[in-house]
């Protein structure tokens, strides 16, 4: 089923949905795509991509790759599975110790405004952070400083220049020493997961992992019943 807020490229084969939800990769797999690829998931006023509906489409044979937010921590969360794992952000939740669902999370406008992003995520701080570390733009202890500041505002609040007013007080010209490195990990995540879908790259070629998605068997609980008969 085609939603208004499908964008077609028939000549790729490519289907480009809007931030999924609870139930869109389950409806996917029974529209008969067999590859899907989850970048933005909605998560606070509806119910978020849940685990089994990736499972279910694994186990129907279809290759779902995650990368850049909620894709990315989805995959961190089911690549054992065969998920496919693509990116930085990804890398981070997978292997890098990150564990909070939040450092995705922005708050970006509708779809009739191209879901344009208005906060910042964290993973993009971490980034942007670990680059001017990696150059002694910023010291150790001003890179421990400045996360925790940045991890304080609040996720619908978090822009660079409410980071910036935050530091003033203890970090000198913190505008003008962050701003070289500041990197959109989130949407070059994305990009690299598209290309896999257009190009028709083998995962791995775009830092992604693989695993084996036969040495499980699919349990069909009673929510995952209750989940079908809702869609």
């Amino acid at each position: 089923m085609r939603t208004n807020e499908d964008r077609l490229l028939p000549d790729r084969s490519l289907t480009c949905r809007g931030p999924a939800k609870c139930g869109d990769i389950t409806r996917a797999v029974d529209e008969g795509y067999s590859m899907i690829g989850l970048v933005d998931g909605r998560f606070e006023d509806v119910a978020a991509v849940w685990h089994k509906e990736i499972l279910y489409a694994l186990s129907q044979g279809v290759t779902v790759l995650g990368a850049a937010s909620m894709g990315a921590l989805r995959a961190a969360e089911c690549h054992p599975f065969g998920m496919i794992g693509i990116g930085e952000v990804f890398a981070r939740y997978a292997f890098g110790g990150l564990e909070d669902d939040a450092a995705v999370a922005q708050v970006h406008a509708p779809a009739e405004f191209g879901y344009t992003a208005f906060t910042e995520a964290m993973v993009t701080v971490d980034a942007t952070l670990d680059a001017a570390l990696h150059v002694s733009a910023i010291t150790p202890g001003e890179h421990v400083l400045i996360r925790d500041r940045a991890n304080a505002v609040f996720f619908k609040d978090r822009s660079w220049a409410r980071i910036f007013e935050a530091l003033a007080p203890d970090i000198v010209d913190a505008a003008g020493r962050l701003k070289p490195f500041i990197r959109n990990v989130k949407r070059q995540d994305a990009e690299a997961l598209l290309n896999v879908l257009l190009e028709g790259k083998h995962p791995a070629e775009a830092g992604g992992l693989t695993a084996d998605s036969t040495s499980w068997l699919f349990n069909e609980t009673t929510q995952w019943r209750k989940l079908r008969a809702q869609h």
